[in-house]
């Protein structure tokens, strides 16, 4: 009886490499402290009298001291290596966040936030960079899958938590958040060995390869969708948790649960499905399926009138959604890079997902200051349908590249 699904999970997580678990331990214990985001804005706006303008630019802030530290982290990423980058960015951030529990302005806390990010930004494109080094081609979506389960258990641990410690005192989310940074790091140095060279340890065949991701028209126009997608997706984090607080009257418990119920959905489901899906369809024809789905999910906060069980079920079916764009949007950039680019493309993504946390907030808080939520939702809606139908044009255009690069070595 329970045999068959214990099978199913031993086939998801077999073949990954021991330093691949190692990774995702690390993240773990770096996100089971990650508590002080989904709660910024509700902090801004309930505890220091922000407006909602004002909360919304500080999460813009935080977007935009991203854009710097991945711009920079990918490119110390190839310099220096993906192994002392990830310790150095995990040690600063947690000394940052008990820095800016007490900043209490706006420019004061504006320029924390900004710094907060910078240092906390530079650590993805290493540790995306360590999980192609760490994999191979066969594993390499499971990989990401592993260290997204990871993300999202501690993300689940943190935001049941982080709600908790918000009803006691908001200073107490900054204070963990900076500690399990610094723990992250103790780890990290513990289980890993240094690694001078991030360089790949076997060479890949790839179907195209640049020498730069600002050279790759396709990985330009991929990136342009990421950012309208990821603007919308990060309204899960910044604008939603206050939609929920102020108009659905919901409880900050509650919204941790929400949190919690998301990563938890991700850890017990995301491996198996991942398993099921790969190999079967291009990564980017996947990754339209997700956000069409993650765009059904803001459309219950348009119709529906307030009730706890649907904010339940938007999460539910945005987090499917995520579930299946995201582990293949990594498989596609990390598909598209060699040996010699890959923390540069891992940058540019990374930068992708920075500038949709400086434009999502920007653009989400003045929609629900002048039309409000209801024209802001229509709009996200909107946005997630439109950049859908761009992945699946990208999709067929990569498809119809690849089909005569084949044909064009056939004949040579």
């Amino acid at each position: 009886m329970f045999s068959y699904p214990f099978n199913l999970y031993k086939k998801a997580y077999s073949g990954l490499s021991k330093e691949s678990w190692y990774l995702s331990f690390v993240m773990l214990i770096n996100r089971s402290g990650t508590m002080v985001i989904p709660f910024l804005t509700i902090y801004c706006t309930q505890k220091l009298n922000f407006s909602i303008v004002e909360a919304g630019l500080i999460m813009a802030i935080f977007g935009l001291g991203s854009v710097f530290g991945a711009f920079f982290g990918g490119k110390f990423t190839d310099k220096i290596g993906f192994y002392y980058l990830q310790i150095g960015a995990l040690l600063s951030g947690g000394l940052m966040f008990f820095i800016i529990s007490y900043l209490e302005t706006f420019l004061s806390l504006g320029i924390g936030t900004f710094i907060l990010s910078m240092c906390n930004e530079s650590f993805r494109p290493a540790n995306a960079t360590a999980i192609a080094y760490y994999s191979n081609e066969k594993t390499r979506t499971r990989s990401n899958s592993l260290n997204r389960l990871a993300v999202n258990l501690g993300w689940s641990f943190g935001g049941a938590l982080g709600g908790f410690l918000a009803s006691v005192d908001y200073h107490l989310l900054f204070y963990v958040d900076g500690f399990s940074n610094i723990l992250a790091a103790v780890f990290l140095i513990k289980l890993l060995p240094a690694v001078k060279n991030s360089k790949t340890k076997e060479t890949e065949t790839h179907v195209i390869q640049v020498q730069s991701p600002y050279q790759d028209k396709l990985y330009l126009a991929f990136i342009i969708l990421t950012i309208l997608f990821s603007s919308c997706f990060f309204q899960f984090f910044t604008l939603q948790p206050v939609f929920f607080k102020t108009e659905w009257k919901l409880s900050e418990q509650f919204i941790g649960g929400l949190m919690a119920m998301n990563g938890l959905i991700i850890v017990f489901t995301e491996m198996l499905l991942v398993n099921n899906l790969e190999g079967k369809r291009s990564p980017l024809y996947f990754t339209g399926i997700g956000v069409i789905i993650a765009a059904f999910s803001y459309s219950i906060l348009i119709f529906f009138p307030a009730a706890a069980w649907l904010a339940i079920l938007s999460i539910i079916m945005v987090t499917i959604g995520e579930m299946i764009a995201m582990p293949f949007m990594n498989t596609f950039w990390m598909g598209r890079s060699n040996d010699r680019n890959r923390g540069e493309y891992a940058a540019l993504y990374t930068i992708a997902w920075s500038v949709a946390q400086i434009i999502g907030p920007i653009y989400g808080s003045f929609l629900i200051e002048y039309g409000g939520y209801q024209l802001f939702w229509y709009f996200i809606f909107g946005i997630c349908l439109l950049t859908a139908g761009g992945y699946f044009y990208l999709n067929n255009l990569n498809n119809k590249r690849e089909f005569k690069q084949v044909i064009n070595m056939a004949s040579s």
